[in-house]
């Protein structure tokens, strides 16, 4: 499976593309399509796993597709217990909207 098939949206497989990521990580493969499906999930991974981008990649083409048909009233409050990984997880939303 690659990034390109779980349909995230063209802004965002160029931005992964750009960054030289092509293929999900396990993780990834199973939390993307749940979260684009409205689930609730609960994941739990290695560091390095992939973790944050397996939210953050489904929640962004969320976004996207709601401020294209002008309802974009999604929030996103995403909990870390370290300042060290609120920086990172917000490095992520960041970098994939560049």
């Amino acid at each position: 499976m690659t990034f390109s098939t779980m349909n995230l949206g063209e802004q965002i497989e160029q931005a992964l593309s750009s960054n030289g990521y092509t293929n999900p990580t396990p993780v990834q493969e199973k939390v993307i399509p749940l979260i684009l499906a409205s689930k609730d999930v609960m994941a739990r991974a290695q560091t390095g796993s992939g973790k944050t981008a397996s939210f953050v990649l489904p929640l962004l083409k969320l976004w996207n597709e709601n401020i294209k048909i002008g309802k974009a009233k999604i929030s996103i409050l995403v909990l870390t217990p370290t300042r060290e990984l609120t920086q990172q997880v917000a490095q992520s939303f960041f970098s994939q909207l560049d």
